[in-house]
Parts: structure tokens; sequence; C-alpha cells
């Protein structure tokens, strides 16, 4: 409970009270459940309680007047209102009580005293009204704690002071604050911070309603950045802070300082835990942060990034983090943040490697650790085989120098210690191939990250991965090694063959210039007749015993270097594939081969003499008896050129031993054959041995044919050839397989015999009976002589056909095309020509022989075929003229065949089939497509008859049997001629109309075609004289026919062609058909133009200016034909009223009554703001009223608006001309007065009111003044008092100073009275400079400047007319003086004095008048009034 005193105010207080000093209110605060339940119980009591329910939280007790019912207090009453403006201060003292009095309470018991706040508005607006005065007081009440938990002491502040963290932060707060760090001073970053008792969901309205809103977002950042929260706190509260920033980053904290403090942990190069801002980690300031994709990795790759001391940039956060975030609450959205706001990158071991490889190649320790890495890694299945292959693929190595180099894929030499290259070949052999020699160090033990790596191990590891080599993997280069330019040991013997073996296996192509070097290297040792030396192993054998002692009892034998098999012992046998891979010979065969290439080289160092031949000749026989084949022996010998022939030395193939059969081949080639005169009888013993060898021996067409091929004479030689020579020839073709150089040889020959001589057989043709007729169609084909060869000519037909002869029907058209187009070309084909091909055409039709395509194409791409024209042309191109061309041909210049005797005559038509197969046009129908591109109407179109203009159409109607079919620009230009007959003269077909009994016109209202002329037919070509241009449908011909009417002017029939036009809906488009007829009678009238016309006039204004055509027409065409025909006005437009009335100005015309009022009816009809603009621009002068002469037509500056009747009734008594505008009497319902003013001042009549000058004429000049009391004229309190009501109105709403200066005005003035009237002067300047004034009389002015106030001394007797007249000019100067500067609100003022002027300011109807207005005076306005009237 809490009950305070206040005292009454005075304005308060009321006639049952007004005893009563103090007032005393009670506020109960009902507790725990009864503050719940206390809303909805009465909440307002007067000793007893009363039935309102207020819906606050606590009861108000207090000496409340209530209704009769004593249910409510009565809310308008004065006394109550006092007592409930008193609540809001009760309430908050007594809440401040209670809040801070209780000392030794905790910060945790206070939140429930809040619960007393009325926090829910009221259905009464009284009390709404106090809840919101309880929290304007209580706003800058220091009520709320902070949150100071370093401290016992309670500090409070006022709730605009302190800021609300989020309830996630205060979480995060208290448990850090567990765990001991330092987070007990949370004010001390710009804001405090609500006690964590009060910052909770439940007090949300409480803490609203007190206006307490949230901290600024940048006190987070100064909070975590003053406290130890990244290091001070376990790893779970450190997530649940990095949980707290990643769900409130995108709405809140990404715009915020919190991006630039440390707080994102990474261990460092040196291992050591580091802190990051976000900023920094997201532009990887410091290098990239990452975290290891799988857990299990995370220490092996922290532990080696310490040990590459961090090269690669990348930084993990602790494992201690990663492995709190596997289990992680939400771990989701952290991992999300991470990743797309921190840049946190998840990596595995092998992006990590892969990573690295970038960075360590300046650094031969990190080369080599890396490498230990890759193998440590794959040990423990952090990397699978795949990853490991491609990272040694790109990863950098240690070379034998220290240099670190890239890693070239199969290119790695082990090191030189104790490999087995360095043994054989002793340096690189390699280098210069980019080979790189591994350094000493991949051989050497390692110890990374604790982890142990055996010497030698790595480099196994690397042989595997990296594929490093060494003999015999190893791929040897493309050069010669030093090694096997002398003799080698056995075991590097060994060592070479075990490398050979190793590429074959592998099927690695071995390096040409290093098995050349092992093949010509003297470094294998072999036995010569018994004595030990060194050959290279391409000139040595591994022989066997079956054919070595009969080589050495030949007569021609040759020292064979052997392996020497007792020094390499039974192992070598094991390597025979290897020694014929680098040359060394096994067979018998080649030890032939061996003993012949020696003889060779001994015949190409000298000539071969007749004792060597007959030796080899020997040897082969010998080999022969032996039984052992010679073949080898023979083929290293039939190269040679060491056999004498009459050619001179030559191989002996292709020489042959000349014997009698030879004598008749010998006419037609040259063949070399052995010299016998050298070698004598003797080699005639021989003969076997030489047919061996590929001498030919002896002349057998069949074996022989080839050799007279080759060795055939020149072609100048075989100029004009017998028949049997010739035959022979063709003989050698038929059976020889490489006939080429025989048959070129024969081409280039004039070999052979034609009806125009002697010919190659490229220009040649053999005659066939069946199509032969072709080639005598010219007579420039050679043709060959069937006499002189005889019938056998015919079998050779491929054989001719190989020479070049002409033997085929296709090949034979091609010559034949190719001569008949020449022939076109030089217009030479004559009629014996074509009539020829045409029989001959004819003739083939009867054979199996298909025309080729290239005779169909000649014949229709050629211009050949004669016309009438007198030119050559293509045969699509040609007519074969008949008897229903007749017509037709006398308008068009068409392209017959020329039948004429002179030409080809009437022989042409027995043709008739094969000229229309070859595109001849021989029927009318086909030919009607040529008329439109060869139309040619004579020069006088007149003489047209009707049958060829008939014939026109029908040709034009086959054409357009083809939908898609159109005509020509020509055609279209030609056809546009004025040759069609209508009954206007000779038209084009544009111009021209069908007609149509069906359009009630008749054929000579227009342009219709006569068919009178051309007949009743006519009408059935319909669609092919709306294909040229005529106007079949008479409809979409309206616009032609309106362009003839002007050929007209029988009144009747213009109003037909009206009627038709009407009905159709035409319009006109076009300055030659916008005419309209007015008639004069039925025969006369004028044709003018449709902008001197109007359909109607309703007032009969216009008849000078407009044809009506109303007048003209009506009831005989629809007049509203000629408004969309035509655009012809309906009625005259604005404008034209304009000119109608610039009119009247100029002439001086006085309206009548009727004139005028029709003009401004239609102006207000038509009334609208850019129609107010053109009045005002084009009329210069208004009406005014001048009596029964008619109404004048004055310059509108010089006429005025009546607003202020005194001033015109001044005027108009004054004035002899007339001063003010016309206005209709009586007022008409189309012309009210109001709207009529209105637009007279728009056009730019001016108010009476306005224009006048006001001249208050001086009272001091000889006047007797009075000064009187102003209280005595009613310048007294009441009037004051009701001017300040009227200034604190609604209206003007003045605050109280500038009302009270206002009418301070009133009290300073000094009343002056005089016994002369108050005189003004009124005058109107007009245009012309002249000038008009009139004199009146007021009863009262008001001096400002001089603050004098002057009235003439009234006669109260005189009636109410003098005290209304006092009344209104009073009125009027107190307004204007008051008022100043207010212009729209004096007349309001005004008339409220002069109401209560006439009502004598009784207190009681002014007090009715000022309510009625909604007026009061306020209290400072009272005090005012008590100040300036202290009586």
């Amino acid at each position: 409970m809490w009950k305070q005193k206040f005292p009454v105010r005075q304005e308060n207080k009321v006639e049952r009270r007004m005893d009563v000093e103090e007032l005393v209110i009670t506020l109960a605060f009902p507790y725990e459940e009864r503050l719940h339940r206390g809303i909805t119980l009465p909440g307002v009591y007067a000793f007893l309680p009363t039935e309102m329910v207020t819906n606050l939280p606590f009861i108000i007790h207090g000496d409340f007047v209530l209704s009769s019912s004593r249910e409510t207090i009565l809310l308008d009453n004065k006394w109550n209102q006092g007592i409930l403006d008193c609540v809001p201060s009760a309430f908050v003292n007594a809440f401040i009580s209670i809040v801070k009095m209780t000392e030794n309470a905790p910060v945790s018991n206070l939140p429930w005293m809040f619960t007393f706040l009325p926090i829910n508005s009221s259905s009464y607006q009284n009390f709404n009204a106090i809840r919101e005065a309880i929290r304007l007081k209580l706003v800058d009440e220091e009520i709320l704690p902070s949150d100071e938990s370093c401290t016992e002491q309670k500090f409070f502040h006022r709730p605009c002071e302190l800021g609300r963290i989020m309830p996630a932060f205060w979480d995060i707060v208290e448990k850090a604050r567990k765990e001991g760090v330092g987070l007990h001073n949370l004010s001390s970053h710009g804001t405090y911070v609500l006690h964590s008792s009060f910052d909770i969901f439940e007090y949300d309205n409480i803490l609203n309603f007190l206006g307490v809103g949230p901290v600024n977002f940048e006190w987070y950042a100064k909070c975590i950045q003053s406290s130890n929260l990244a290091f001070g706190v376990s790893e779970a509260i450190y997530l649940e802070l990095l949980l707290f920033l990643a769900e409130n980053w995108k709405n809140i904290f990404h715009r915020t300082n919190i991006k630039n403090i440390p707080i994102i942990k990474y261990v460092d190069q040196c291992g050591y835990v580091s802190l990051c801002s976000i900023t920094e980690s997201a532009q990887q300031s410091h290098g990239a942060m990452c975290m290891s994709r799988q857990f299990r990795h995370a220490l092996w790759l922290i532990d080696w990034n310490r040990e590459f001391r961090g090269v690669a940039n990348r930084f993990f956060l602790p494992e201690s983090t990663q492995e709190a975030l596997r289990s992680c609450f939400k771990k989701e959205i952290i991992l999300e943040w991470l990743k797309n706001h921190v840049h946190v990158v998840a990596i595995s071991v092998y992006d990590y490697a892969a990573a690295l490889v970038d960075h360590i190649g300046g650094n031969t320790k990190l080369v080599v650790a890396y490498a230990h890495f890759l193998y440590h890694s794959i040990s423990k299945d952090f990397l699978t085989a795949a990853d490991v292959r491609y990272l040694c693929s790109i990863m950098p190595l240690v070379d034998n120098y220290s240099n670190v180099t890239a890693t070239t894929k199969g290119k790695i030499l082990v090191p030189a210690s104790g490999s087995k290259w360095a043994s054989l070949i002793g340096s690189n052999p390699l280098k210069a191939e980019g080979y790189i020699e591994l350094g000493e160090a991949y051989l050497h033990r390692g110890n990374f990250v604790g982890q142990i790596t055996p010497a030698k191990k790595l480099l196994e590891f690397l042989g595997s991965h990296v594929a490093v080599s060494d003999i015999p993997s190893l791929s040897p280069p493309n050069a010669a090694i030093p090694a096997v330019s002398s003799p080698l040991t056995k075991e590097n013997t060994f060592l070479l063959l075990d490398w050979i073996r190793n590429l074959k296996n592998r099927g690695t192509p071995i390096p040409e210039k290093f098995l050349t070097s092992i093949k010509v290297g003297n470094w294998l040792k072999v036995t010569i007749n018994g004595s030990s030396g060194y050959k290279p192993p391409a000139q040595s054998f591994y022989y066997s015993s079956s054919w070595g002692n009969i080589l050495q009892n030949g007569s021609v034998f040759v020292d064979i270097p052997l392996i020497d098999q007792n020094f390499y012992g039974d192992r070598i046998s094991n390597y025979r594939e290897e020694l014929k891979t680098i040359g060394v010979m096994f067979e018998y065969g080649e030890a032939c081969a061996f003993i012949g290439k020696h003889l060779m080289k001994l015949a190409s160092s000298s000539i071969s003499s007749k004792d060597r031949v007959l030796s080899i000749l020997g040897l082969i026989r010998y080999l022969r008896t032996k039984f052992l084949p010679p073949d080898e022996f023979i083929y290293s010998v039939k190269e040679g050129r060491w056999l004498k022939t009459s050619h001179g030395y030559r191989p002996p193939a292709g020489a042959a031993l000349f014997d009698e059969e030879w004598k008749t081949v010998i006419q037609i080639c040259d063949v070399p054959f052995i010299d016998q005169t050298f070698y004598g009888d003797e080699i005639l013993c021989f003969k076997e041995e030489l047919a061996l060898l590929g001498v030919v021996v002896g002349f057998t067409f069949s074996k022989s044919y080839q050799l007279v091929i080759e060795n055939l004479k020149p072609s100048s030689c075989l100029t004009s050839l017998k028949a049997d020579a010739f035959l022979l020839l063709l003989e050698c073709i038929r059976c020889a397989k490489s006939t080429e150089r025989l048959t070129q040889t024969l081409k280039n020959a004039k070999c052979l015999k034609t009806n125009l001589g002697y010919k190659p057989p490229s220009e040649c043709f053999l005659f066939d009976y069946e199509w032969g007729c072709l080639l005598q169609v010219f007579s420039c084909f050679p043709i060959l002589e069937n006499a002189y060869y005889g019938s056998i000519m015919s079998s050779y037909k491929n054989e001719l056909k190989r020479l070049g002869v002409v033997v085929d029907f296709e090949v034979a058209v091609k010559s034949f095309v190719g001569s008949f187009r020449q022939q076109a070309s030089l217009s030479s084909i004559t009629k014996d020509n074509v009539l020829s091909f045409l029989s001959c055409y004819k003739k083939l039709k009867r054979t199996s022989h298909k025309f080729p395509s290239d005779l169909k194409n000649c014949i229709h791409e050629v211009k050949w075929l004669r016309t009438r024209l007198g030119d050559f042309r293509f045969p699509r191109d040609c007519i074969l003229f008949g008897p229903k061309w007749k017509s037709i041909s006398s308008i068009a210049l068409l392209p017959f065949i020329d039948d004429s005797d002179n030409y080809y005559g009437k022989d042409i038509h027995q043709y008739r089939d094969e000229l229309k197969s070859i595109g001849v046009v021989v029927e009318f129908e086909r030919g009607v497509k040529f008329v439109p591109s060869y139309l040619c109407f004579p020069r006088n179109t007149h003489s047209i008859a009707p049958q060829s203009a008939l014939s026109l159409l029908k040709c034009l109607g086959i054409l357009l049997e083809d939908k898609n079919y159109t005509f020509s620009k020509a055609f279209v230009s030609k056809i546009s001629e004025k040759w069609l007959k209508t009954n206007v003269g000779y038209m084009n077909p544009g111009n021209s109309l069908l007609f149509d009994e069906r359009s009630d016109l008749k054929p000579t209202d227009g342009p219709f075609i006569d068919e009178a002329f051309y007949g009743s037919e006519i009408r059935m070509y319909r669609k092919e004289l709306d294909s040229i241009g005529v106007i079949v449908d008479v409809e979409k011909g309206s616009t032609l026919l309106a362009s003839y009417l002007d050929f007209h002017s029988d009144f009747a029939t213009i109003i037909r062609i009206y009627k038709f036009l009407a009905k159709v809906e035409w319009v006109s488009d076009s300055e030659t058909t916008r005419k309209i007829w007015i008639p004069d009678g039925n025969e006369n009238g004028r044709w003018v133009k449709p902008d001197v016309c109007v359909l109607y006039d309703k007032d009969g204004l216009f008849g000078s200016q407009y044809n009506v055509l109303e007048k003209h027409y009506k009831n005989k065409v629809p007049l509203l034909f000629f408004f969309g025909a035509f655009g012809v006005k309906s009625n005259p437009s604005l404008d034209d009223y304009c000119k109608l009335w610039k009119g009247w100005e100029t002439s001086g015309h006085k309206l009548s009554y009727d004139e005028c009022c029709a003009f401004w009816r239609f102006v207000m009809q038509h009334k609208s703001s850019k129609n107010d603009q053109i009045l005002a621009e084009s009329l210069v002068k208004v009406p005014v009223d001048s009596g029964s002469d008619g109404i004048m037509l004055v310059d509108k500056r010089d006429v005025f608006i009546a607003d202020d009747l005194q001033l015109k009734d001044l005027f108009v008594r004054s004035s002899s001309h007339p001063l003010f505008v016309w206005n209709p009497q009586p007022s008409l319902p189309f012309l009210p007065q109001t709207m009529l003013f209105e637009l007279y001042i728009k056009i730019g009549v001016r108010l009476i009111s306005e224009t006048v000058q006001k001249k208050e004429l001086s009272l001091t000049n000889g006047l007797e003044l009075k000064q009187v009391n102003f209280t005595n004229i009613t310048i007294g309190k009441d009037l004051v008092r009701l001017t300040l009501s009227f200034l604190a109105g609604s209206s003007i709403k003045m605050e109280a100073d500038k009302r009270h200066e206002a009418v301070q005005c009133l009290l300073n003035l000094t009343v002056l009275e005089t016994l002369e009237p108050v005189a003004v002067r009124y005058t109107l300047l007009f245009s012309s400079g002249e000038t008009q004034e009139v004199t009146a009389t007021r009863m009262v002015r008001w001096d400002k400047e001089n603050s004098k106030f002057f009235i003439q001394k009234r006669d109260k007797s005189a009636g109410q007319k003098n005290l209304l007249e006092y009344a209104t000019y009073f009125s009027e100067a107190i307004a204007e003086g008051v008022l100043w500067g207010k212009q729209d609100q004096i007349s309001s003022l005004s008339e409220l004095i002069k109401l209560a002027l006439i009502l004598k300011f009784n207190k009681e109807a002014i007090g009715f008048l000022m309510k009625s207005k909604n007026l009061q005076v306020f209290v400072e306005d009272e005090e005012f009034l008590s100040n300036a009237f202290p009586n």
C-alpha cells in the first residue's frame, strides 16, 4: 500500500468540495496470485469498490465523485480529473521506494517488482493517459540495475542508458565466469548492460514499455576484444562463441568491428597456438586457415606443418578445437560459417601435400623431408597409391650437385654409389636428355616428426613411385655408348645383354644410335681361323657345325669371325635373341649372304673379270650339286652391276641371252643382250644358272612381253605402225601386269589410222553401229578405219580404251557434248546438224542406251534452236507454233521455233515428240508461262482486239492455277498500261472496275469495264482481272469510284454514289477525293473542301463561315457519312467560336440576347482548364449590358465583376457607361451566374473589390476630435476575451504569447470621436489611363501607425440599420487591425465580433456563441485579462 497527499489545484475544485485543500491517494499493489487476478477486478475505489476494470496492475483509491449508480466515477468531472492527474506521481514515488529502499536485497529479487508497471492498455482513455504519464516519468528515473558483477554495490540507471545483450551471449558470459574468465565489468564498453536478472524473455514487455533496447552491435566486439574469451575458456565454450557469431553473422556482425579482432585460433609455424582476426583469415594475411578433412589426420598435418615451418602458408586450427568440433552441437552451422566467412578450408593430407609442392623448391632439406612425408603418409594409409603417384610426379628432387630440380617422369637415375649404370658406363649417360642423378641424401636414414626412415628405404619408395632408374630398367639414350668402342669384360657383356633383354620384354623401342653403337663397336670377342680378336656384333657369327665344313671347302670361301664360345661359356647360349638384336648372325643363309656381299664389295672396287663372273656361276652350280640352297647367295649378288650386256654392266635381272626368236621383237623394243663376244661360247653352258640370276633365256611371249614393255622404243619411233605391229602391242597390253609405260608411250604416238589420217589413240573413236550416228552429226570426230585393221579390232576394246581410244557411248557423248557446246557458242549449228541430231535422237530412243546426264544437260543448257525472233535459244525457251497461239501472238512476241522455209521448214514438226522430250514447249497450256515476259502491246493500245484481251486473260488463268505463282515487276509494268476499255475511256487495270449489278450503281457512275465491247464473257475472268489489278469487288473500289465524283454534276448521281460509299463505310485518304458537292438545284453546284463544312449549326451562328450539310443532305444521305469519310466537323469547335467572337470584336457588332446566350452556353458546355486558357488568350473583349440596343463588347480590362454590391452601387450611380460584365437576367439553368463569373475571372476580368484603390481621407484638418474611454465603445474585456478565444481556436492555433501580443494593440489604442463622417475615396483605373473616383462614408477607422481609433459619434436613436452599419464597420476595423497579414481569417473574426456587438456582449449569449464556434479561453489568457483589466 502507498498513501500520498497532494494539494488541490484551483481549477479542480468543485462546489461540494470547495473547502478541501488536500487530496489523499492510496495505491494498492496486489501480490503474487492477487496481482494476476487484480487486472480483472475493480481498479478504482471510492471507499468502496466501483465496477471499473482499469486493466492496471494496481488499485487506485481516492475521494472520487461517483455517478448516480455509484458503479463508476465521473470521468469528465474536474475534481476526479485532479485526483487522476496525481496518480502518476504517486505511483512513481511508490515504485522508486519499493525498488531502491530494499538495500540488502540482491538484484535477483528486484524483477518481480516491475510487474506492477502498467504495460497493458486500458479500455478507458483517462487511464491510458495515466499509464503514459507513468511511463514518461519512469524513463527519466534511475530504476534499472546494471550488471556490475565485480562489486556488491547496486548501480541504477535510467532505462534509456541501459542496453540488453542477446541471451546466447549471456550464456557464454555466465559459463566463462564460472571458468574464471574476467568478464565482471560488462558496462565498461560505452553502454551500461542491463543486469542479467532482468534481461530475460519474460520481462520483454516491461523492458519494451520502459524503452530498453539492445546494446550497439559494436559492443560485442569491444567486449570480446577486452576479454580473454578465446584463450581463457574451454574448447566447448569457445565453440559456443563461434556458434553465436555464426548464427548472427549475416544479419548483425558482418558489418561490425568483430571481423577485425583476433578471435580465430590456429597453430603457427613454430607449433604455438595463436590468434588472427576474421578479416585476416578471409584475406589470408597470415596464410590460409585450414582444418583436417578427417580428424585422424589433424595432428599429423599440424606436426608436419611445423616441420615444414609453414612454408605453404597453410595453418591449422588446433587439434583440440577440431576434436571439439566433431562432437559440437550445431557443428554444421559453425563449419558453414568458417567455410564461407572465415574462409577456413577443410583439406586432406593430399591437398596439403599438393599445396606444399609449390613452396619447398628452394630448400634442399625441405625437398628431402617432403619425400619422407610422402613415404610415411602412404605407410599410414593417409594417402592412396594413386595420390602418391601423382604427387611424386610433381614433387621436386635434389640431385647429386645438391640442386633442386623438377621431377621428370622416367628421367631419374639412382645415385651413382653402388649403381649398375656407373659400373657399365661411368658418367651419367642421359644427362643430355634431361636425366638427373639423385643426391646421396636419399640413401641415408631419416628422422622427421618422430618417424624413422631406415637407410635405402626412401630410395626403394622412390623407385616404386618416381620411376628412379638403373640398368637394366633404365631406358637408354639415343646416343652412342663410349664403353662399347673397346673390349668389354665378361660381366659387363652379360649386363649389356640383360639390359637389351629387359628393353625387349618391356616392348620399349631401342634407340637407333644406341643400338648402332653396340652393333658396330669392337667389343665382342671372336675367333677367326683359330685366332682370337674383337669384332662388332654385326660382323660376327654364332655358328653350328652343319654348314661350317662345306663353306671351308668352297672355292670362294671367305674368312668368317665366330663368337668365342670358350671365352663366354655356355651362358652365352641363353642370349641368342639378344645377340640377334645386336646384329650377330646365326644361319647358313646369312653366311652365304656375307660371302656374296664380300664378293660384291670386291666387284664394286674394280671391273668384274670374265673369270670372276664364271666363278660366281660355278659356285651356284657347286651349291646345287651339294644340295644346299643357293638362294641367299643369289640374292646377295643378283642386284650387283657385274654382268656385261649390250647396254653396259648391269644386274643379271633384266638382261637376255640372244637367239633367233628375238628378231621380230627388236622392231619395237631395245633389249639388253649379254655380251657373248666378251664372254665367249662358254657362257652358253650356264643357261640354268643365268636363269636363276634373272637373265631371260629364250623368247616366249608369256615370259618376255614384260621385257618388251620395259625396253620399248620412244613414241617418236612408233608412228604409222603397221596393223600386225600395233596388234602385237595390244596383246602386250592385254597380258602385262604393268602397262603404264607402254600405254603412256603409245598415247602420244600417231600410230592409229582414222578417216582423218593417222592420229594418237587419245583423239580416236571406235565406231559403234548402235550409237555411231551421234559421231556423224558433226564431221570433226576421227573414227578408226575398220577396213584397215579388220573386225578383230573390236575384240581389243579394253586395250584401246586404256590407250585413250573412245569406245564407250558415255565417253563419246562427252566428246559430242563438248563439240555441241562449242558449235552452239559460235552459233554454228546448222539446219542439217539439228535435223541430223533429232533423227539420231529418235534412233537412240529405240535402243537400250540411256542418255547420260551430260548430254541431257547440254541439250537443255545450250542455245542451239533458232526462233522466229532471229536468235538461238535454249529448248526450254522455245515454243513449237500451233493454232491456239494465233490470238495471243498479236500482243506477245513469243519465241516460236523458226519453221519457215528459209530455216527448219515444216519438217521440224515431225520431231514434235523429240522436241517435247528435250524441253521445247509444244502445248498451249505449258507455254502460257512465256506470255507475261513476252507481252508486247501495240503502240496504239486502242487497237487490241477483244479476242486478244480475252486470250491474255485465259493465259493468266492457267498461270494462276499455281497458287504460288507471282507476276514479275516487268509484267506488272507492262500490264499497267491503259489498254482496258471502260465506260470512261481506256484505263489501266488498277483504275478499272468490274461492274456488279448488286451495288445499286450504274455502269456510267465510274470506270467500269465496257461489257458491250468485251461481251459478257469478261465476267468469267474475275480472278484473272483481280490478279492484274482490276478492282473486281466494287466495295474495295470505293476510293476509285470516289475519285471520279468530280466528273459528275447531276445531284441524283452524286447522291447515289454517296449512298454507296456510306454503305461500304468508305473513308477518304487523299486530297483528290476530299471534295463535297454543294448543290444549287439538280444540275448546278460547286465542289468544296470538307474543311469549310459542318454537319450542324444548332444556333445558326455560322451560316457565313461554313456550308451546313444538314441543309442539303438531310434525309438523302446519312450525315454521319460526311463525318466518317471526310472528317467533317459535327459542330463548330471552340476555335471556331473564338474566331466568331473575334469577328464580332473587330466589327463593333452589338449582340442580341440569343447570340450572347448561345455563345456562352457553348463555352460553358466545353469548359476545361485548357479551354479556359484558350479563351483567356483569344478574347479581348467581354459583353456588358447596354440596354435595349443590344449587348456591347468592351475591353476586358475596363469591365469588372460586382463582387462588392456597395462598391457596385457607388460606381453605377456615378458612371455614364457600363462597367460590369453581362449576365443573363433571369439566370438560366445552363448559364449559372456563379460559374459564369468564375469563367470571366479566368478570362481576365477583375473583381471590383480587388481592383478598386481605397484611400482614407484625412481626419485631422479642422475636425473636432474628442478622446473617449475605449470601454465606452465596447473595446473592453469581453471583446479582448472573445478575440483571444478566436486566436486560440483550431483555425489559427496561435500560441499564448503570440495571442497576447496580437491583442495588446487593442489595449494600446487612443479612441477619438468626431461628429463628422469618416470618409473613404475609391478609385478605378482604366486601360486608357483615365480614372473614376467615388466617395463613401464609414463610421470607424483604425490608424495602425499611430495607434488611433476614430469613430463617428452615433445617434443611438437612429434605428437598427444604423446599428448594423456601425457593427459592420467596427468589426471589420478591429479584425483587420488584429489579424494584420492573415487576410483569410479577417472575415470570420469580423462576423464573430459583429454578432457579439449586436448582442451587446451579453455574457450568456456570448458563452453560447463561443461554444457553438468551439472556442474557449485558457488559464493563461484569463491571467492576461486579469492583468490587463485589474478592476
